[in-house]
């Protein structure tokens, strides 16, 4: 069978590959390691055009090649826009003192402390030019003496900002591009009270976030403790009610998921409401005689997901379930099926142009992964015309099925990006998916109806009652004998490849689709066979780590935790870093000697060539040193730093080596520093045995 025959096949099947092309376009967007000029990306703009133009013209057999190279052209440029449009200052020093805003988002932090958004931010001595468009400060200590926050009130407070983070290693998740399309010019953290400047000013944005608020709080109060913070966190979209504790449970049983107000319960809300919607007119004769019934419960269900989107807080995840929803709806409302890839491309081509910035995160991945896995997966068994059983079975069967083709759509991407794999996840969504789907959504709905007559509290029970077994199922779950396991973080090819192959899968016609199980197959390979830095060094000078051959020596037994927690994380270990600190005595590659304040550093006496000096202050006389000596001021112009390879041939590499020089890397403007030595020059550095 020839390439031509092999294309007429696709006919009618081609469109699901337009968000791939987006998607691929995206990806080089942020990829890249120089800033593209505005007159580059108006460039490839105007080159996606002429591909889109040209295409038109050519034949059937090599018009869709122009077609997705026009779309990787879209993707380049809307993710540049998207870069542009939400640019803003961004600190590139330590701030202390007076801090003023409005409170525009109030969630918690790893640590359960409350954290505050805000925006229409003063600060003082800096000029409204360099002041940050918007803020985000921790509650500490004594801040909560102070007024208690609330949507929208102005307060102001004395804290401690600093520049977003960089990466906590070399290729690790960058939070500088994260914060950047969030709009968080800088982060920090108070312990002094809060004080009210002025009243609540009237928006409508702000008014919508104290009504969620104000519903967050009255479900709280309805259900105290864990249950309440959960009903709170799938009504309302607000997480601070629910403990540390419960959380670790749900991740450890991978029910995690149904915290967030995603595609699951956008689509049992909307799916609930169509069903009660068709069966209410179908008990009307004239409604169901005259009237496009399907149709009128589909604008419905479309209404009750847009009231739910906005009750939520409108966040990336709950916007993307939204649009996917919306999509299936409308398919509906223009006489089209309702679920099909198709739609599910349609989807991602609108979250792909409001916000390009979710393909790098994993919740657009996670969602569209399990989505298109389970519409093709079904698509098939419609297809070859199986049955799932006899009538009775069928929906356990059906549940059964998508629970595990879910699972394993989301293992790999929930592995790569949270280095845990939940080994009783199955059982635990078993246990918990249908309950949501039928007891928990229906009560949250039933509450919504009996509020305006104060009998919401049945709805509310109700959802509690379902609500404390899935946590019941979740901490049952996490307590058994190796209930989760831990997977060393993958390199930055290794899920591309896993996505493309199965894309290809699923997407190809024709018996050519099996190729893609290559790329799938080598990406795992690649994955089992990469290794872990040798010596990993956080780019404050405050925490170094050493491979040993028991796993990861730590510098220190406390202080910078949310390093050594992802350091510990993306090595696979499951081990808290008290533990890694005893480990530092071991026998390692590379010799380092590590200074932790300035007492340390005040009482160094000097070093030997081929050591290595990390130190959290600044030494006076590093440049005389006959060792390399990295000190806050260097490791600022160079981001956290990687000692890699094999024993042989030992090399550096630097956060700001892998991120490169982007609008929102905010390294040091000065160039970056000559390390001093290469490969060769680094296996002086190497231990002799």
């Amino acid at each position: 069978m020839g390439l031509g025959h092999a294309m007429l096949i696709q006919r009618g099947h081609l469109f699901g590959w337009c968000p791939v092309g987006m998607a691929c376009g995206i990806a080089l967007f942020f990829g890249l390691k120089f800033e593209p000029s505005v007159t580059l990306i108006v460039s490839i703009g105007a080159l996606g055009v002429l591909m889109a133009i040209v295409a038109r013209r050519m034949s059937e057999l090599t018009s869709p090649i122009f077609v997705l190279a026009a779309m990787i052209a879209l993707g380049f440029v809307l993710a540049g826009w998207r870069a542009h449009s939400v640019a803003g200052p961004v600190l590139d020093w330590r701030y202390y003192g007076p801090v003023e805003g409005r409170i525009v988002g109030m969630d918690r932090s790893a640590s359960d402390a409350v954290r505050l958004t805000l925006d229409h931010v003063k600060l003082d001595h800096v000029a409204p030019a360099d002041t940050p468009t918007r803020v985000r400060i921790s509650l500490h200590g004594d801040s909560a003496l102070g007024v208690a926050p609330e949507p929208g009130l102005r307060v102001m407070t004395t804290a401690h900002l600093g520049p977003p983070g960089g990466p906590v290693e070399p290729g690790g998740f960058d939070f500088q591009r994260h914060a950047w399309f969030a709009e968080l010019g800088s982060v920090g953290y108070t312990r002094v009270p809060l004080v009210a400047i002025s009243v609540a000013e009237f928006d409508l944005r702000q008014t919508i976030f104290r009504i969620r608020m104000g519903v967050s709080a009255h479900v709280q109060d309805a259900l105290p403790g864990d249950v309440g913070g959960f009903a709170a966190a799938v009504t309302t979209g607000d997480r601070s009610g629910i403990s540390q504790d419960a959380l670790e449970d749900l991740r450890a049983s991978n029910t995690a998921h149904l915290l967030a107000i995603s595609g699951l319960h956008m689509g049992l809300l909307s799916g609930f409401v169509f069903g009660l919607l068709r069966l209410l007119f179908a008990l009307i004769s004239h409604v169901a005689l005259h009237w496009p019934a399907r149709k009128l419960a589909a604008l419905g269900a479309l209404i009750a997901a847009a009231v739910y989107l906005a009750l939520s807080g409108g966040n990336v995840a709950t916007e993307r379930a939204f649009v996917m929803v919306a999509v299936a709806l409308c398919a509906i409302l223009v006489n089209r099926r309702a679920i099909s890839l198709r739609a599910v491309a349609m989807a991602a081509i609108i979250v792909l142009t409001l916000r390009p910035e979710a393909l790098m995160g994993p919740g657009f991945q996670m969602s569209f992964a399990a989505t298109t896995a389970l519409v093709a997966v079904f698509g098939w068994i419609r297809n070859m015309e199986w049955t799932l059983g006899p009538k009775w079975l069928q929906p356990v069967v059906g549940v059964v099925i998508s629970s595990a083709v879910a699972g394993l759509a989301t293992a790999p991407i929930g592995a790569a990006h949270f280095n845990t794999m939940a080994h009783y996840g199955l059982i635990a969504n078993l246990a918990s998916v249908p309950l949501m789907g039928v007891l928990v959504i229906p009560a949250a709905v039933l509450a919504l109806v009996l509020a305006p007559v104060g009998l919401d509290i049945i709805g509310l029970w109700l959802m509690g009652a379902g609500l404390r077994w899935i946590l019941w199922v979740a901490d049952t779950v996490s307590g058994l004998d190796g209930a989760q396991g831990y997977v060393a973080g993958p390199s930055a090819v290794v899920l591309p490849l896993i996505a493309m192959g199965m894309l290809f899968v699923i997407l190809w016609q024709g018996r050519a689709r099996f190729a893609g199980v290559v790329p799938v197959i080598l990406g795992l390979a690649l994955w089992q066979a990469g290794s872990r830095p040798h010596v990993l060094i956080a780019d404050t000078g405050g925490l170094v780590g050493l491979m040993t051959e028991d796993g990861r020596a730590l510098s220190r037994p406390k202080g910078a935790g949310f390093v050594a927690r992802n350091w510990l994380e993306n090595d696979g270990e499951g081990i808290d870093q008290a533990t890694a600190a005893k480990r530092w005595d071991s026998a390692h590659l590379v010799q380092i000697i590590h200074l932790s304040g300035k007492r340390a550093a005040a009482g160094f006496t000097g070093c030997t060539k081929g050591e290595i000096v990390v130190s959290n202050t600044d030494l006076t006389d590093a440049d005389d040193m006959p060792c390399l000596v990295l000190t806050p001021t260097l490791l600022r112009r160079t981001g956290a730093i990687a000692i890699v390879g094999d024993a042989d041939k030992l090399r550096i590499r630097t956060a700001r080596d892998i991120a490169g020089d982007r609008m929102w890397s905010g390294w040091t403007k000065s160039s970056a520093p000559e390390i001093g030595f290469g490969s060769l020059q680094l296996q002086q550095l190497v231990k002799k045995k």
